[in-house]
């Protein structure tokens, strides 16, 4: 018999053999034959070592198989027919067909036996007659070993427990070795079922564990509701932490030059009360690791100012003064050169108006701004002064967005006699957020790998193979929770309300990861997902469990960069997240700076923007339908509703337009107070636009069509009010202002929109509002100027798609509505 083995030793055995010869290999003569007749007749049979005194004749060789061609015969044999002593050449009458042959070295015709001197294994080989005919195949032979299947063993689907799997393993082997019966909890035997039937149990468990993770609706752990929900590309919030502006006080300025070394670095720990402790404590875990709640400084302060612990407003030499809802410009007293754009100052009312006592001041009437405009220096380059007093005095603008949303009273008379300084103003102020870093943290290394993918069944057994590794799992988790997730740095550029408000989509984990392989270093960048990342990006996923803990998922060299064996990571995250943060005003009392100029840390607005993790049972209900948001812009209505997604775009509309070669989307847009388009605006409202604008169509923004009303009322006054009064109050309520008991006139731009229609009833129903208003007769209701408009008969005017009506009553711009009222009787 012959086995099919990969390494074949016969051959350098038989070499070393005293005595013994046999068959090395066999070639066919074809396309090298001397003429067309001897092709594939020839074959030359190479031996293991030279013949010597080895005599074969035509008797010895034997030549058996084949489908068409069965019957040969040896014509002769000559030794050293090749080019060296060991070569046999065997000529045959005819060459075969294209099945494989045997050459066998047999004693004489009628034996069959191996002759003296030829080693029995190496007396028969095989071959084919068209060796060299062409064919797209490799000649090398595979050597495959295919299994016989087994009988599958009968399996009891109902046994998923301890108990069950002892149970039907005892019956197994009851029916196998009838002679055992010990069922004796000490006997080996029982040992061992019972340990099979209890790693039986576990991965009967972990199955039901994958079963039941691998739906939405049934899944229980977050990161398994997690990927599902990304899946409906719905992205689950994983909460984010507070953030508030901290005012920190000082006996004496602290200026720091060095960029790198300021007053306040970011990252400075500002904690709640801890009793028996100063303003400034060390930074020291032990001090304020005892429950109370810590903030961070999420930017640098460079300098501390003493001058800027309390800044009072100039009034001008008046009295009981006040700053008006929407004001965006003051006069502080005083020289304060320190003041720069960009700085942020806090408003706040430090003394009650009425009392004059500081604990009647309104907490409530605390406003932060971001600095545009200082000028504390006169044209001639000296200090700014009031011409009249001379004293120093120094003018601020803030941001548009930073307006007053309340009056601020700077003066008042109280029941203790006139108090200036009712409000004052505040610097050195610094944005925190919730949350205390970990440093340094060590996460491990990747391990070697210690599995290797099995050879395929259907390889060739005897081609060289490498192990392939499977690669390790290293999913490394955070020693403490929950992970800080922070919205987007404040950029000074923009207003301080921004610094409070992000877009929940832009939350990042805070954690920084820097793994070490050897002598390179990488810092890895973590993501919501990895579905972008490119096979090379070194890119990861914090994904948060249950109990908030963090865990780190690596790429798999596909989506994602997979981190090489041996690699050590090290991390640095932020601890500190949810409503926990969501502290009052006043809170935070402590910082860990060792300034002994320091003497107040407060923030005087409580923390923002603190929001627990999304709760699973939310997700399932969101998760499905998130899809149905409509993300690309197709239609007219498309495009107004991804317009008024912006918080200050009141209302939008759209027009398509063919504009010679292409559609373009006119996108007319209605700001909230009736304001106009700016450039800066413009540019924004084009940028937000663009992510949802489809492919072919411009996109143009413009304002709304403004429709000025002409409008005329006689109004009967009551005998017992003054008709001024009542004027007074009726050009309030039909005005398209702010009213002071914060009621908007029935012209504010914020009350009207698109096509939006203007019912006399509306009128008549204001105007009645006003106390001593008899009767109200309207005898003009029409569009300015154009009297065959009017209204009167129908009870309303028609407004037009981009149309918004319009009522000033302004005397400096007369063509932006006239509003006219005469009025009869009254006082």
């Amino acid at each position: 018999m012959r086995y099919s083995c990969c390494d074949e030793r016969r051959r350098e055995a038989v070499r070393n053999h005293p005595t013994l010869n046999g068959i090395d290999f066999l070639e066919v003569i074809d396309h090298s034959a001397p003429t067309e007749a001897d092709r594939q007749r020839k074959l030359e049979l190479h031996f293991v070592k030279p013949l010597g005194t080895l005599t074969l004749a035509p008797a010895n060789i034997r030549i058996e198989g084949g489908e068409r061609v069965t019957t040969f015969h040896v014509l002769s044999v000559v030794a050293g027919g090749g080019p060296s002593a060991d070569v046999l050449t065997v000529e045959v009458d005819q060459p075969g067909d294209f099945s494989t042959y045997r050459l066998r070295v047999v004693t004489d015709a009628l034996n069959d036996a191996v002759p003296p001197g030829i080693d029995p294994h190496l007396a028969t080989i095989e071959f084919s007659f068209k060796v060299e005919c062409p064919s797209p195949f490799d000649c090398a032979s595979q050597q495959i070993c295919p299994t016989v299947p087994e009988p599958a063993s009968v399996i009891d689907y109902l046994a998923k427990d301890y108990a069950s799997f002892r149970r039907v393993m005892l019956d197994r082997m009851s029916a196998l070795m009838p002679q055992w019966k010990e069922r004796s909890p000490a006997d080996l035997g029982v040992m061992l079922v019972e340990a099979l039937a209890y790693t039986a149990d576990q991965l009967s468990y972990q199955q039901d564990a994958v079963a039941t993770e691998a739906y939405l609706g049934t899944a229980r752990r977050r990161v398994s509701v997690r990927r599902h929900a990304r899946l409906m590309d719905y992205y689950v919030s994983e909460g984010c932490n507070a953030r508030t502006w901290v005012h920190v006080q000082v006996s004496a300025d602290v200026v720091r030059v060095d960029p790198a070394d300021p007053a306040i670095p970011i990252g400075t720990k500002l904690t709640t009360r801890i009793q028996g402790q100063l303003t400034a404590i060390a930074d020291d875990p032990r001090v304020y690791e005892r429950g109370e709640i810590i903030f961070e400084t999420m930017e640098p302060l460079q300098s501390l100012f003493a001058d800027h612990n309390e800044l009072r407003f100039y009034s001008w030499s008046d009295e009981r003064c006040c700053l008006p809802t929407g004001a965006i410009s003051a006069t502080l007293a005083g020289h304060h050169p320190a003041l720069t754009p960009g700085m942020i100052l806090l408003f706040e009312e430090v003394i009650g108006p009425e009392t004059g006592s500081s604990s009647d001041a309104d907490p409530t009437r605390r406003h932060v701004v971001r600095l545009d405009r200082v000028v504390a220096t006169a044209t001639g380059g000296g200090p700014l002064t009031d011409p009249v007093t001379n004293q120093l005095i120094t003018d601020i603008t803030w941001h548009q967005e930073d307006a007053l949303p309340f009056p601020l009273c700077l003066s008042a008379a109280t029941s203790t006699g006139y108090r200036d300084a009712v409000s004052v103003a505040r610097g050195n102020l610094v944005l925190a957020d919730h949350g205390v870093t970990l440093a340094g943290e060590e996460l491990g290394a990747v391990p070697e790998p210690f599995l290797f993918m099995p050879r395929s069944k259907e390889a060739d057994r005897c081609a060289l193979s490498t192990r392939e590794p499977v690669p390790p799992r290293f999913r490394p988790s955070l020693s403490k929770g929950p992970l800080a997730h922070v919205g987007p740095a404040y950029d000074h550029v923009n207003s301080a309300r921004a610094a409070l408000q992000w877009d929940l989509r832009a939350v990042q984990p805070s954690i920084s990861l820097t793994g070490i392989n050897g002598t390179e270093t990488t810092i890895w960048t973590a993501r919501r997902d990895l579905l972008n990342s490119g096979a090379e990006a070194d890119e990861y996923v914090v994904e948060v469990d249950n109990d908030g803990s963090g865990a780190i998922r690596f790429g798999d060299d596909v989506h994602g960069r997979r981190p090489e064996t041996g690699t050590a990571f090290t991390a640095q995250y932020r601890v500190g997240n949810g409503r926990a943060g969501n502290i009052g005003a006043d809170s935070l009392v402590h910082i860990a700076r060792a300034i002994p100029e320091i003497t107040l840390v407060r923030n005087p607005l409580p923390a923002v923007g603190g929001q627990d993790p999304e709760s699973l049972q939310d997700v399932r209900q969101r998760a499905p339908v998130a899809y149905r948001v409509q993300e690309r812009a197709v239609t007219e209505a498309d495009y107004a509703e991804v317009t008024e997604r912006r918080a200050d775009v009141q209302r939008a509309a759209a027009t398509f337009r063919w504009t010679g070669s292409w559609h373009t989307v006119f996108v007319t847009v209605d700001r909230e107070g009736g304001a106009g388009l700016s450039d800066e605006f413009e540019t924004d409202i084009r940028a937000h636009v663009e992510r949802y604008r489809m492919a072919g169509h411009d996109v143009e923004i413009d304002g709304p069509q403004f429709v000025s009303l002409e409008i005329d009322l006689h109004v009967c006054v009551g005998s017992d009010h003054f008709r001024s009064d009542v004027e007074r109050e009726l050009l309030g309520v039909l005005s398209n202002r702010d009213l002071p008991d914060g009621r908007q006139g029935l012209f504010h731009p914020d009350r009207w929109t698109f096509g939006q229609p203007v019912y006399l009833s509306a009128i008549y129903g204001a105007a009645h509002q006003v106390t001593g208003v008899e009767s109200v007769e309207v005898r003009t209701f029409q569009r300015q100027g154009v009297p065959e408009t009017t209204g009167l008969d129908g009870g309303r005017l028609d407004m037009a798609a981009l149309e918004i009506p319009r009522l000033d009553n302004d005397r400096n711009f007369p063509e932006h509505g006239r509003l006219t009222i005469t009025l009869g009787g009254g006082k």
